[in-house]
């Protein structure tokens, strides 16, 4: 029995701690009182979730709003579930290991596998970042009318930003966090007060309807909605960022840690649940039912709201919103950069320099793109990033489910068998829909026709 334990260890030996210059940084006290201790562990998990309300996610939220009214609100709120699920899995890793999901994948795999799983991942964190740039390079130009072209340069002044909070204390990146969240939901609270919803029915838009997979064109902005949710980096970043509490390192305190970190992750993503449900909620109040149903394009969303709701503000506070979704990314964009680079090939550079190329690897294509096809193309380069997003998603659910089920990893936090079951058919659906997504994407239309045909389906219009 040792024996088998054994052969399923890590195969190499820890490496340094992940972000070493906020490793065990903020202490938990001692013998506090539970808000006391929560309030310690509270933070991460909304470094979290500024993933899940990215300008990534708002394409697909008010497109399912406008085609479908509040139907989809139901795979919202279950696409953010497994979100929680994930996220909690990525917790019980980093504490119990002190590794982060990339460490772990290190420290397993061979060394062609660690290069072909890091290649992937950069491209992803790339991905994740040319939407952040453009979505706030889009809020800059509704706001203040700078080309797009510019707004995306400008977006790189967040380097500094994250370099200067750091070296206060990561306590303050948290903070900035916080407040950008904050913001996004005033006014996204204040634009469902002008909409004026209505409420049951928006309510019953959190029940699963059957419609949503008899409808191909239903089923595929579902799909898209699930892509644009779940990210493969936070499960890298989240791994990393809980070892930035200083707990006690034994049995118990490593449970209480798993236990506090797990509510500030779960509030914090119940919070983006909101936010995501408000996008897709305003969305079929705004556009459904005033014959506007084929809005698509944040810049048309930002047109319409005024003159469709009658308040002269409701446009501004919308771009407001983005600008604050699109600068909250970038943040947790860059560390994750950090995280996945010292991770998985323990190339540590100077954290200015780590975040400028993740930068201009995102700014690069976006400008080009932008430069050579104009500004018509940003829903397009949202919508493809989100597409490299899907076909990395599996390379991180994978490997995190096997690490944390396996004993010889994980000792006694290893995952029970209904967590295992849930875990795993979690990542199965995430990965058929992904695959789905992608073959709807790449597939010749004559091949799509012939495949639904033969299901008796029809081709989903998207």
């Amino acid at each position: 029995m040792l024996h088998l334990l054994m052969k399923n260890a890590w195969k190499k030996t820890g490496s340094s701690p992940s972000l070493p210059e906020v490793h065990r940084s903020i202490l938990v006290p001692v013998g506090a009182s539970f808000w006391r201790k929560l309030l310690a562990f509270s933070g991460p998990g909304f470094l979290i979730a500024v993933g899940y309300m990215d300008p990534g996610n708002w394409a697909t939220d008010l497109q399912g709003g406008a085609q479908f009214g509040y139907t989809l609100l139901a795979v919202v709120m279950i696409s953010n579930l497994m979100a929680i699920l994930l996220q909690h899995l990525s917790i019980k890793l980093g504490i119990a290991t002190g590794r982060d999901l990339a460490q772990a994948c290190r420290d397993h795999y061979s060394t062609p596998t660690v290069w072909f799983l890091w290649i992937l991942c950069e491209i992803a964190v790339a991905a994740c970042d040319l939407a952040e740039v453009v979505g706030s390079a889009i809020a800059l130009q509704l706001l203040f009318g700078i080309p797009l072209v510019w707004g995306c340069v400008i977006t790189a002044a967040d380097v500094i930003a994250v370099l200067f909070l750091q070296n206060k204390g990561f306590r303050y990146i948290e903070a900035l966090v916080i407040t950008l969240i904050t913001t996004i939901a005033a006014c996204f609270s204040a634009e469902l007060f002008f909409s004026k919803p209505h409420v049951g029915s928006l309510l019953l838009g959190f029940i699963p309807s059957p419609e949503i997979l008899k409808n191909p064109d239903m089923l595929y902005i579902s799909i898209g909605i699930i892509g644009a949710t779940v990210m493969p980096h936070n499960l890298y970043l989240h791994s990393s960022i809980v070892q930035t509490r200083k707990f006690e390192q034994n049995s118990e305190g490593k449970r209480e840690a798993i236990k506090f970190a797990t509510i500030d992750s779960t509030v914090a993503l119940m919070f983006a649940l909101l936010v995501n449900g408000a996008i897709l909620a305003l969305a079929a109040t705004a556009f459904h039912w005033s014959g506007h149903r084929d809005v698509a394009e944040i810049q048309d969303a930002y047109k319409l709201l005024s003159p469709l709701l009658g308040v002269g503000g409701a446009s501004i506070l919308f771009a407001v919103a983005l600008l604050a979704s699109g600068q909250n990314s970038t943040l947790t964009g860059t560390l994750a950069g950090q995280v996945v680079m010292e991770g998985f090939v323990n190339l540590r550079l100077r954290p200015w320099l780590r975040r400028l190329i993740t930068r201009l690897i995102a700014i690069v294509p976006a400008v080009c793109v932008i430069g050579f096809f104009g500004e018509s193309k940003t829903t397009q380069l949202l919508v493809a990033s989100q597409v490299v997003l899907s076909m990395q998603l599996g390379f991180a659910v994978w490997p995190l489910m096997r690490f944390t089920g396996e004993k010889a990893k994980m000792g006694e936090f290893a995952n029970r068998l209904w967590l295992g079951i849930l875990g795993w058919t979690t990542t199965a659906v995430i990965i058929i829909l992904n695959v789905k997504l992608l073959f709807d994407t790449f597939m010749p239309a004559a091949v799509l026709k012939a495949f639904y045909g033969h299901l008796g389906l029809s081709v989903p219009t998207q």
